[in-house]
């Protein structure tokens, strides 16, 4: 800030800055506040200048971490900011382009500062410099003491009351990612915060009453999607004299803003798109999901999750319930459009497990779409692409497959719903196939990854239970589909082997040296049995319920017979390999009889004839395979560490040196 201040080389030196963070107490009356918040100079476009800012201002910060409790300028800067607020909405109705420009100017330095005093110090301790007094030494009043409730309650109010406009788009999403930074403390502690000062003011008194409004107008953000305005919307022509400081970082019109929070992050792999269009849905989402995945309360859980978990579409004209003040209306159909369009962010398919995990109004009405294809196919892009995601992008699309999958509709409906041109499948050109077949395809290529590279049993757990769960409806399976599903038994058929011979020669070595311990392999073939006895449950479960419909997985079935006759006296698979032998004798009896040098059409047709006239009560009912997502008991474990994870690597951490994180953030890799 100053008027001569025209670089970040400068910032050390600027007079304001100096001003603001030295000895003397400056009054909210003070000129000085316009003159420091008129910013003008050249903006930083990447990460290394970011860091060159904050190593221009670490004198700046240091003295006024050091002066605030004599002069409360921070106290007083803040007030600033409440008392312009006040006319917000009218300067924007009104094209007050000054008053919102240096309103911005000022919540921007606030959040900059917040960012420092969060870094050094205690939560407590950082109170504190809310609410000193000027000129008493290490002194505050009680008055004072709600000054952080007032400014995240005017933060709130910005967010819900201010429309989106291109002169008021930097303030809102300044605005959006300051209530990020205020519960950012969570960076700077190992475990969870379960009590919070920050917590406390959104959860309880006066932010409470805004919590549906909040929450809709962030799920609103995200589904409009407003890009940035274009480059050039200046609210001001730079002044002959220089007029202050920081021009191009803070206005909320200017191009340069927005670089702040499109930079890639540091710690967990990134998104393979780093530019966001619109930094304020992109903000908007990760406040949500912090607000969502606050813990709650002793005496009342989180209101925000709460919110999130009743909203309903505007098409419904139901009464809310009286037990839930945090209910309200949205336009399920916009918020179904930009899920399906922005799943390639972990930021949007985590808000996708949310509402279908959470919000049964949600989940009804996207089970009831009749273009599924526009959510699932996005889904399946990131299991397919999942050398290239984090483990909990992938944990995440995986698990809503499971929860849509514990619907028979989906799974009945996702077999009649032609794709073609699946140019991203690249094992093999699919110019048409059914979104059933597809899924089955992408969740056997994850399995099959799963099994050759991380080994990690719950993944494994789940794509054979959403595989399970789609079994029994499964319908004119995809010729490549159905041989994937017996090459996964294949694979699963030549491990066990390996396995036993491994564990056979061991027991033989043991005998001639009782000093060496023998290896754990009971336990390796338990695990892959286990795995086996599923994979033929699910070809069990097709053959009995509609064997008929799949002529392609019996053709392949009956290719590969020779897999199953290990397995057929096996004491742990005899008693579901009697239907699949009983399948596999049938219809080589009947292909014998037919007669040599076959064509694959001919034996597709003689399965067909076939499907019809075997007969039914042969084939050995089995329980339904049905399998539901069971989140686990202690969800604030997985959740709260990977929405900070995102957090760090979409935005915030670009204020702060990575050094000083206390590695709460998860390892995404």
């Amino acid at each position: 800030m100053g008027a001569n201040s025209s670089s970040i080389s400068d910032l050390s030196e600027n007079e304001y800055l100096k001003r603001l963070s030295g000895t003397e107490s400056i009054s909210e009356n003070d000129p000085f506040w316009n003159q420091l918040l008129s910013f003008s100079f050249t903006t930083p476009t990447n990460s290394a200048e970011l860091k060159l800012l904050e190593e221009a201002t670490i004198s700046v910060c240091k003295s006024l971490v050091e002066n605030n409790p004599r002069t409360g300028n921070l106290g007083a800067l803040i007030k600033v900011f409440l008392s312009r607020t006040k006319e917000l909405k009218i300067s924007a109705e009104c094209q007050n382009h000054l008053f919102i420009w240096q309103a911005h100017n000022a919540l921007f330095l606030i959040s900059c500062l917040l960012k420092v005093f969060i870094c050094q110090m205690p939560e407590e301790e950082m109170q504190l410099h809310f609410t000193y007094e000027e000129k008493s030494p290490v002194t505050y009043q009680a008055d004072s003491e709600d000054l952080i409730e007032e400014l995240l309650c005017c933060l709130i109010k910005l967010i819900i009351d201010i429309p989106l406009l291109d002169i008021t788009y930097g303030i809102s999403l300044e605005a959006v990612s300051t209530l990020v930074v205020f519960l950012s403390c969570q960076l700077f502690h190992k475990e969870i915060l379960r009590q919070s000062i920050s917590h406390k003011y959104l959860m309880h008194g006066r932010c409470l009453p805004y919590t549906s409004r909040l929450v809709k107008t962030l799920l609103y953000n995200f589904i409009r999607q407003e890009k940035r305005p274009p480059p050039g919307t200046h609210i001001f022509e730079q002044q002959s004299d220089g007029g202050g400081l920081l021009y191009g970082l803070a206005s909320g019109v200017a191009t340069g803003l927005w670089t702040v929070f499109t930079l890639g992050g540091v710690g967990s792999k990134p998104a393979p798109h780093q530019e966001q269009s619109s930094p304020l849905a992109s903000q908007s989402l990760l406040l949500l999901l912090v607000l969502a995945n606050l813990t709650d309360a002793p005496d009342t859980p989180n209101p925000y999750r709460q919110a999130i978990m009743s909203f309903k579409n505007t098409q419904d004209s139901t009464a809310f319930p009286s037990s839930n003040p945090h209910a309200f209306q949205i336009n399920f159909n916009s918020l179904y459009t930009a899920l399906c369009e922005q799943q390639k962010s972990d930021q949007a398919t985590l808000l996708l497990y949310m509402l279908l995990h959470q919000n049964s109004n949600v989940r009804t009405y996207m089970l009831a779409r009749t273009d599924m294809e526009n959510l699932v196919v996005p889904i399946l892009e990131i299991l397919y692409h999942v050398e290239e995601r984090n483990s909990h992008h992938v944990y995440m699309a995986l698990i809503i497959l499971l929860i849509l999958t514990e619907d028979d509709g989906f799974n009945r409906s996702i077999h009649e719903v032609i794709l073609k041109n699946i140019t991203w499948y690249s094992e093999r050109v699919l110019t048409e196939i059914s979104l059933g077949s597809l899924l089955i395809l992408v969740v056997i290529r994850t399995i099959q990854y799963n099994m050759t590279r991380t080994r990690d049993k719950y993944l494994h757990t789940n794509c054979l239970a959403a595989l399970a769960n789609m079994s029994a409806q499964f319908r004119s399976l995809h010729q490549y589909a159905a041989q994937r599903i017996i090459s996964l038994f294949s694979l699963l058929s030549k491990k066990h082997n390996k396995v036993l011979e491994q564990a056979t020669q061991s027991l033989r070595g043991s005998l001639s040296s009782d000093d060496v311990p023998l290896p754990d392999y009971a336990q390796d073939l338990n695990v892959i049995e286990e795995v086996i006895r599923m994979m033929l449950e699910i070809i069990n479960s097709c053959l009995t319920n509609s064997l008929h419909h799949n002529p392609n997985l019996v053709y392949a079935l009956l290719y590969k017979r020779d897999l199953f006759e290990q397995f057929r006296t096996h004491p742990s698979f005899q008693d579901i390999m009697q239907n699949i032998d009983l399948v596999i004798t049938f219809f080589s009896s009947r292909l014998q009889q037919a007669g040599a040098e076959l064509s694959v059409e001919r034996v597709l047709e003689i399965i067909k004839q076939g499907a019809v006239a075997l007969p039914k009560d042969r084939l050995k009912k089995f329980p339904e395979l049905k399998f539901k997502y069971v989140e686990e008991e202690q969800p604030e474990e997985f959740f709260i560490p990977y929405v900070w994870s995102l957090v760090y690597n979409s935005a915030v951490a670009l204020y702060w040196n990575p050094q000083d994180i206390q590695l709460f953030t998860m390892d995404s890799g």
